[in-house]
């Protein structure tokens, strides 16, 4: 069988799998894996040996910085350090600002915390600046979730970028340069220019009183921060000194390379979290040992579904598909970034997740990316492409939107002009800026 159609028969088995069955994507990643290494004519105890290769291959590395941010975010989340921050940037830069204030707390909260956790715990401010101000509820509402969703999709060390960087090989600390570099235009774009006309179109307003009750001791914000973007800077720095962008000692730049190496990020990341935000904030040793247990348990999905997507990279590549690809996209002279693209958004928007449509973009984009020897700039601009596929047109089959429609007392039609436009605007400014940025590299 022709190794395409082969292909396109196990992508429409997965998405039948998933719709029509509601298996776990992860299981029905690894059958719809098999089937096409059956349909190619492998033999079964090699399809099994590409099972392992890959799920080893990409958990080795995705299964420690997806732990890691899982515990990072729920002693962040424990402390209240999300809300502080919140809190903190509406009172500094006051309620005229408070749409940018919004986006700025959702971009930032969103690194450590999971996007549905951090929308959750960040409601009730909502509510509280739509009584203050009269002003609708998406007025605020869609720059805070715009924030939420680029970094979410777009910025390591959250789990769907750091799935994608894996599967392509590109640098992590790269990948983070260029998602605040694409993110930020897309989230202004998306949160607070179509939040401020579609905010005029549908009013929404909270019933009843809002208590303005609030915790009374917040860690410190210079505290929060510090330790919030101690990895990021550490795994930036780390991509930097690669470059070579300044001259630097040999001693001082093998030093860079392990502190910023994400792993020792990530460590240190956690242990000034639980030194200074928890027993330094008076939790005991028992609560934290609790919190960091019970993150572990949507890690644990997270990891299995990105190891599922690395097995069925490492068949496309050790299989005649992968080189079938390459010819292909050369033939057509096709984009890799609207093709990386175009994949995730078709995925996303049949089957709803975006980490499941990013993981399958980067299995099928892989084979290409890492035979043509795409530089570090280009594989982030690739990963990023694939983070704005996978964020367009959210709908009714992406929980989400539920989410959302369900806070903001939205009904499916106003959730529909509203946030499933966000995504959408937000998921075509951040293709529109990574082609701009791949002229650098053309």
């Amino acid at each position: 069988m022709n190794s395409l159609v082969a292909l396109f028969l196990g992508l429409a088995l997965l998405l039948l799998l998933i719709l029509r069955f509601r298996l776990p994507a992860f299981l029905s990643l690894l059958i719809s894996t098999i089937a096409i290494g059956l349909l190619l004519g492998l033999k079964a105890e090699a399809i099994f040996q590409i099972i392992e290769k890959g799920m080893g291959g990409t958990l080795g590395y995705v299964a420690t910085i997806v732990g890691l941010g899982a515990i990072f975010g729920a002693l962040l989340e424990i402390t209240g350090s999300a809300e502080a921050l919140s809190r903190f940037l509406l009172e500094r830069f006051g309620l005229k600002n408070a749409s940018w204030t919004m986006l700025f707390s959702g971009f930032i909260i969103a690194i450590p915390v999971f996007f549905d956790v951090a929308f959750i715990l960040l409601v009730p401010l909502l509510y509280s600046l739509q009584q203050r101000t009269k002003k609708s509820l998406l007025y605020f509402a869609l720059p805070l979730l715009a924030g939420l969703a680029v970094t979410h999709a777009f910025i390591p060390p959250t789990p769907g970028p750091i799935a994608v960087a894996s599967i392509l090989g590109a640098d992590l600390g790269m990948v983070i340069l260029v998602g605040f570099l694409v993110g930020m235009p897309a989230a202004i774009v998306s949160g607070i220019f179509y939040g401020r006309y579609i905010s005029s179109k549908i009013f929404i307003a909270v019933e009843g009183q809002i208590s303005e009750e609030q915790r009374v001791n917040y860690p410190s914000i210079i505290k929060i921060l510090a330790i919030v973007f101690v990895p990021i800077v550490l795994i930036v720095l780390a991509a930097l000194s690669k470059l070579e962008v300044w001259p630097m000692a040999e001693g001082l730049k093998r030093v860079i390379a392990f502190i910023g190496h994400p792993f020792a990020a990530l460590i240190l990341a956690n242990i000034l979290a639980w030194i200074f935000l928890g027993l330094g904030e008076n939790y005991s040793k028992h609560s934290l040992l609790k919190v960091a247990t019970k993150s572990m348990e949507p890690a644990g999905t997270i990891i299995l579904l990105t190891g599922a997507g690395g097995v069925l990279k490492q068949l496309l590549i050790d299989s005649s598909i992968g080189l079938e690809i390459a010819e292909g996209f050369a033939r057509a002279d096709l984009s890799i970034f609207v093709v990386a693209f175009s994949v995730a958004a078709l995925v996303r928007v049949l089957q709803g997740s975006s980490t499941v449509a990013m993981i399958t973009a980067a299995s099928i984009v892989a084979p290409l990316a890492i035979d043509a020897g795409y530089s570090s700039f280009a594989l982030a601009l690739i990963t990023v492409a694939i983070a704005s596929g996978a964020s367009i047109f959210s709908h009714v089959n992406d929980s989400g939107f539920w989410l959302v429609s369900q806070y903001l007392k939205l009904n499916e039609r106003q959730t529909y002009r509203s946030w499933t436009m966000m995504t959408t605007i937000l998921g075509f400014t951040g293709l529109a800026v990574v082609l701009l940025l791949s002229l650098l590299v053309v």
